[in-house]
């Protein structure tokens, strides 16, 4: 048994085993369950893809004279002012003002609010225009100006989901072109899309929520960041294999840091035609290696996770909750699946070789002392599901 504070110490000292999720399968495999609990001190996950429940808090300071921002846009996308004078948030899925998202269906969607964070954090002038209807205190009533993320007081990311335990796979089995968040669907189960970064991923190398919790240390594209809630839609109650591991959606985190220390590489804008805007982010978290059960949950691999087989164009829409089967990471990894008795081929959303940086980043920032360990405050709830929306007349 390790504590947190002998793994800090550790770290502190330059002292540290630290391998990726990668790593780890081949250095048990090698030395032997027992010996490389105590040999290893953190294992360190990590994930890169879109992430629509995504934004973030602005703080612009004070014009002279003041002005209390009832309506706002940023490169014309529209932000949320529907909180203090000056401070707005800006989701990631805002589509750009007059974009004419499916009119001429498929839309192409080719700037949003995930665009507007990817130029935020490269750091670009970005051109704000606000309106409000004035007040004594407030008095002016519109404002047009440029900025830089250096110009903000604060610009602070605020997810309310990322990192989903694991994920549909997504096919289409109409005989019609379907566009989704999960990008193109060809007909008749022409094509399949995923989105994970299987046995990298955070919450696959700790199923049970033992070591990842709120108060969480994270990765947040390069910025020390923490998990602040459970994420939302997050319903661990869900199936599982033997080993424990999810084989639908599972958990999810609501993860915070600040803009201003994050990496450009690891922030993407993301257009999917037909669907809408979305960004891309690279989380890494490091998962402390406690005792050897923590660790022999570190060492999943791609063939012992498997992802539900979802039709886009009716279960998924109409939620009836049928699925097409199940296919293993490794299976996915391939490039080509079984589905049905078809061959079909497969393509990403994610980025397994942008996920394994962010991992190796982050293994060197522990590794040098730069990024100690924190307990979570509080566990992830275990046992939670997920309901939808019920559709009601008036209330009595």
């Amino acid at each position: 048994m390790k504590t947190y504070d002998e793994i800090n110490e550790r770290i502190a000292s330059g002292r540290a085993v630290v391998v990726t999720a990668e790593e780890v399968i081949d250095y048990v495999d090698s030395r032997g369950l027992e010996r490389s609990a105590a040999e290893i001190d953190v294992v360190t996950t990590a994930t890169f893809g879109p992430m629509c429940s995504s934004g973030c808090f602005l703080n612009f300071g004070h014009s002279t004279p003041r002005i209390r921002m009832t309506e706002a846009w940023i490169d014309d996308v529209a932000v949320y002012t529907g909180v203090a004078a000056v401070d707005v948030y800006l989701g990631a899925t805002e589509l750009r003002h007059n974009d004419p998202a499916n009119m001429d269906y498929p839309g192409r969607f080719e700037f949003g609010g995930g665009h507007v964070i990817e130029r935020l954090v490269a750091g670009k002038a970005l051109q704000l225009f606000a309106l409000s209807y004035g007040t004594s205190d407030y008095p002016r009533r519109e404002i047009r100006t440029w900025f830089t993320i250096r110009d903000l007081n604060q610009a602070i990311m605020v997810n309310p989901r990322n990192c989903y335990q694991n994920y549909n796979v997504a096919v289409n089995a109409s005989d019609k072109r379907i566009y989704t968040y999960m990008g193109l669907l060809e007909p008749n189960l022409a094509n399949c899309t995923y989105c994970s970064a299987g046995q990298l991923s955070p919450l696959l190398n700790d199923p049970f929520y033992e070591t990842i919790g709120i108060g969480t240390a994270v990765w947040l594209a390069g910025a020390r960041g923490h998990v602040y809630a459970e994420g939302t839609q997050h319903a661990p109650s869900c199936r599982r294999t033997d080993e424990g591991l999810p084989t639908e959606g599972g958990g999810t985190l609501a993860l915070t840091a600040d803009m201003k220390e994050m990496r450009p590489e690891f922030v993407r804008g993301v257009s999917l035609p037909g669907y809408g805007v979305s960004l891309a982010l690279g989380i890494a978290i490091p998962i402390p290696i406690l005792d050897a059960e923590v660790l022999r949950r570190t060492t999943v691999r791609d063939r012992d996770i498997r992802a539900p087989v979802v039709d886009y164009s009716r279960d998924y829409p109409e939620m009836t909750g049928r699925t097409l089967g199940h296919v293993t990471y490794e299976e996915l990894r391939s490039g080509e699946v079984r589905i049905e008795g078809r061959r079909v081929k497969v393509g990403s959303l994610s980025s397994y070789h942008a996920a394994r940086r962010c991992a190796h980043l982050l293994r060197e920032e522990v590794r040098a002392g730069r990024f100690p360990l924190a307990p979570p405050l509080r566990p992830l709830p275990r046992e939670q599901g997920m309901q939808g929306l019920r559709i009601t007349g008036e209330p009595r």
